[in-house]
C-alpha cells in the first residue's frame, strides 16, 4: 500500500513539475552531476513532497545537500529564500506584529565559529543556545494560535487549542499567554500515547512530526481528543544556555550531549546572540535575522551488522540495546544503539544477523535507521525476565515483567524515587549495592539505614559514609511534588505533579475520582486512572513513606511563587541556588521577564544581557551575598521573597 502512495505521489509531483518531454529520476540523483536547473527542480519536487504532501521521500540530510548545493550553483534562487510551513487547516489569516523569519543554517562547527566570529565583539560575547525542535513553529498573541506562514502572515489554528499544552519557563498547563514557540510531540507523549492513536484510516503515525502535521490538517479533533491525544506546545526561550564565543568550540560537544537528552523531537540547534538589543541591531535579510542561525543535525549513517539485542529495565519497561559490529561513525566508535521499545523492533522487522544503518539523533545518540535482511537471521525477543525469569508481558509498545517484586526493576523504580528527591550522592551502582546488602526496597527502608550500615558497603570509608548518611537525612524533608513524583508512577513527574497538588493537596489527594483528576490540563483519564489505582494499592507503602519524611508547607499556585533567576559565575553549580530557591518560596526561571521578583547576579556591576535587561524591566537586583543574607536572616514561616530593606539596583 505504501509504495502504491509513493508511486502516486511521484507521478502526480512529476506532472505538477516536469515539462512534456522531460524527465528526471527524483529519488535517485547524482547531484554533483546536475546543473543549477535541474538541482532547482529537484529541490521544488522535494518541498511539495514535504511541506505540502506530508510524505518526505528522502531523508533530512539528502535534502540539506540539495539545498546547499542550489546554494553553491545559485545563491539568488528564490528557493533559498522561501519561508516554508506545513499546510494546515486555517480558519483564516493571521498578520504577526512581528515577523517569524526562517533561520540561515550551518552544518558544521566551524561555520558556526565563522558566523559568530563575523558579528561578536569581543571573545567574550555572550551566546545562548537552544534546542531547534522538528515541529511547527507557532505564535499565541493571546487570543489567536496562528502558524508561522510566509513569516508575515499566518494561519489560524485557534481550533486545535484543545489539545495543546503549553510548557514555558516556571509554566506547563494551557496556553493562556502570549507565546511563541513550537508545537511538537514530546518524546515520551509519543511512546506512551501515539502506540495506541489511530488516524482516520486506521493506521498509525510513524513518527512524531509527521503526527503533529497531520494533525493540523484535520477538520474535526473528536477523535483525537477522545483517544486522549496531546500535543505540546513549546516555549522558545523554555531551555537557553548560555555560553561565551571563546569557549563555545570547547563546550559543544558537551552542549550537543545535554540537548540530545531533552524529551523534544529536534533536528538542531540555534545559536544566537544573547544580547538582545545587539542581535536586533544586526537586522535580517528577507528570509532570516543575521543575529541567529541553526545549526542542522547531519546524523551521518553507516552500514554494520546487528549482533545481539540486550534488554535492559527502566522503571516500568524493558529497554531494547543493539550490540553492533563495531562502526565508525563522525570519528567515534559505535558498539550499541537504542532500539526504544519492542514496537519499534517488530515495525523495522529487524532479526539478529541484519545489516542495519546507523544514525547518531543529534550528532549524538546512536540509534538504527534502517535494516536488511541477513543471511542468518535470529529472533531478538525474549519471553522471560532477565532478572527474575518471570514471563514477560506487552504493555502497549513496550514489554514489561509483571514481578512487582523483581529485582530489576525495583533497582530502576528506587533509583528514580531517589533521584525525584534530590539523593545526588546516591546514583544507581550505590543502590544496588544498598539493595544487594540490606534488602531495601522502598525508600522508607532507605530512610531507616545509619551511618555504621553505609560502613558496610564495598568502597565506603567514615567520611563517604557520613556524607551519604546526612544527604539521605536531609532527603527526609521533602516538597509534596517530589513526593508524588517518587512513587513512580506511570505518566507523573515531577511537573506533572505539581499541576495535580494544585488542585489536590497531598492529604486530600487519595479522595480524588479519576474523573475529577481527568479535568486538570495535562492529566486525561489515562494519568488520572494510574494515579487513583496506585494510591489504592500502595496505601501501605505511601502510610510509611508519609511517617518517615516531613512535607515542605505546599503552595496552592505554583504559578504564583515569586520568580528568581540567577546570572554571572558562582561559587557552586547554578542548580545549588535554584534549589536553595524553591526551598525558600521561588520558582526559578531561565530568563528576566517583567513578572520577575528578583535577579540574583554574581556582579552586579556586570553588564550582562540579564542585567540589562532586568534594569531595564526595573527588576530587583540583588549580589549574591545579599540573596543568601536573606535567607538566613529571614524569620521561621517567612517565604523569604521580600528581602526587607535591600537595595533596588534596577534603577541604575
Amino acid at each position: 500500500m505504501q509504495s502504491c502512495v509513493l508511486y502516486f505521489m511521484k507521478c502526480f509531483c512529476n506532472f505538477v513539475f516536469l515539462k512534456p518531454g522531460k524527465s528526471m529520476d527524483f529519488i535517485n540523483f547524482d547531484l554533483a552531476a546536475m546543473d543549477a536547473a535541474a538541482v532547482a527542480e529537484l529541490l521544488a519536487y522535494h518541498d511539495k513532497c514535504y511541506w505540502e504532501l506530508n510524505e518526505p521521500q528522502i531523508s533530512d540530510v539528502l535534502y540539506d545537500q540539495i539545498v546547499e548545493r542550489l546554494r553553491k550553483l545559485d545563491p539568488d534562487n528564490e528557493l533559498l529564500h522561501k519561508i516554508h510551513t506545513p499546510s494546515v487547516l486555517s480558519d483564516g489569516k493571521v498578520h504577526h506584529k512581528k515577523a517569524m523569519l526562517s533561520l540561515d543554517k550551518a552544518y558544521s562547527l566551524e561555520s558556526l565559529l565563522e558566523w559568530a566570529g563575523k558579528y561578536a565583539r569581543t571573545p567574550d560575547e555572550l551566546l545562548l543556545v537552544e534546542p531547534k525542535y522538528d515541529g511547527i513553529s507557532a505564535n499565541f498573541d493571546g487570543k489567536i494560535l496562528s502558524t508561522r506562514g510566509d513569516g508575515k502572515t499566518g494561519e489560524d489554528i485557534s481550533a486545535k487549542l484543545p489539545l495543546i499544552e503549553l510548557e514555558a519557563p516556571g509554566y506547563t498547563g494551557k496556553v493562556d499567554r502570549p507565546v511563541r514557540g513550537e508545537i511538537v510531540i514530546r518524546d515520551d507523549d509519543f511512546v506512551n500515547i501515539y502506540s495506541r492513536i489511530r488516524k482516520k484510516d486506521g493506521g498509525i503515525y510513524k513518527n512524531s512530526r509527521n503526527a503533529v502535521a497531520g494533525i493540523m490538517t484535520l477538520k474535526d479533533i473528536v477523535p483525537m481528543l477522545t483517544q486522549g491525544a496531546k500535543l505540546t506546545l513549546v516555549d522558545y526561550n523554555l531551555i537557553s544556555k548560555p555560553v561565551k564565543f571563546s569557549e563555545l568550540q570547547s563546550k559543544w560537544e558537551e552542549l550537543k550531549s545535554a540537548f540530545a537528552r531533552l524529551p523534544y523531537p529536534m533536528d538542531g540547534i540555534v545559536l544566537k546572540f544573547a544580547d538582545t538589543a545587539f542581535r536586533e541591531s544586526l537586522g535580517a535579510t528577507a528570509h532570516h535575522p543575521r543575529g541567529e542561525i541553526a545549526y542542522k543535525f547531519t546524523n551521518s549513517s553507516a552500514q554494520t551488522t546487528l549482533l545481539g539485542v540486550q534488554w535492559s529495565f527502566g522503571k516500568n519497561c524493558l529497554t531494547p540495546v543493539a550490540e553492533l559490529a563495531p562502526v565508525e561513525l563522525s570519528g567515534i566508535t559505535i558498539k550499541r544503539a537504542t532500539l526504544h521499545n519492542i514496537q519499534n523492533i517488530i515495525d523495522m522487522e529487524l532479526m539478529i544477523g541484519d545489516t542495519v544503518t546507523v544514525e547518531r539523533a543529534g550528532d549524538v545518540i546512536p540509534y538504527i535507521a534502517a535494516s536488511i535482511p541477513g543471511k542468518t537471521r535470529e529472533t531478538p525477543f525474549i519471553e522471560e525476565c532477565p532478572a527474575c525469569k518471570s514471563k514477560l508481558i506487552r504493555k502497549g509498545p513496550e514489554i514489561c515483567c509483571p514481578n512487582a517484586e523483581c529485582p530489576g526493576s525495583q533497582l530502576q523504580l528506587l533509583a528514580a524515587a531517589v533521584k525525584n528527591l534530590g539523593i545526588e550522592r546516591l546514583g544507581e551502582p550505590t543502590v544496588a549495592k544498598i539493595m544487594k546488602k540490606f534488602h531495601v526496597r522502598h525508600l522508607k527502608e532507605l530512610f531507616d539505614l545509619n551511618k555504621g550500615d553505609f560502613l558496610l558497603l564495598e568502597g565506603f570509608a567514615s567520611k563517604s559514609a557520613e556524607n551519604l548518611y546526612n544527604e539521605i537525612q536531609k532527603a527526609r524533608e521533602v516538597d509534596d511534588f517530589q513526593l508524588l513524583a517518587a512513587l513512580n508512577i506511570p505518566g507523573i513527574g515531577a511537573n506533572t505533579a505539581k499541576l495535580i497538588l494544585e488542585k489536590f493537596p497531598i492529604d486530600s489527594l487519595r479522595s480524588a475520582t479519576v474523573d475529577s483528576l481527568a479535568e486538570i490540563q495535562g492529566i486525561g483519564p489515562e494519568r488520572a486512572t494510574a494515579v487513583v489505582t496506585a494510591l489504592a494499592e500502595r496505601a501501605e507503602e505511601l502510610d510509611e513513606l508519609l511517617s518517615a519524611v516531613t512535607i515542605r508547607k505546599a503552595q496552592n499556585n505554583s504559578a504564583e511563587l515569586p520568580g528568581i533567576c540567577f546570572t554571572g559565575k558562582m561559587p557552586e553549580k547554578r542548580s545549588f541556588y535554584e534549589k536553595l530557591a524553591s526551598e525558600h518560596g521561588y520558582t526559578p526561571m531561565d530568563s528576566v521577564t517583567a513578572k520577575l521578583a528578583v535577579l540574583v547576579a554574581a556582579d552586579i556591576n556586570d553588564n550582562s544581557s540579564k542585567l540589562k535587561n532586568a534594569r531595564k524591566l526595573g527588576v530587583k537586583i540583588v549580589s549574591l551575598d545579599e540573596f543568601l543574607a536573606s535567607l538566613e536572616n529571614e524569620p521561621e514561616k517567612n517565604a523569604g521573597h521580600e528581602f526587607g530593606d535591600l537595595p533596588l539596583f534596577g534603577d541604575l
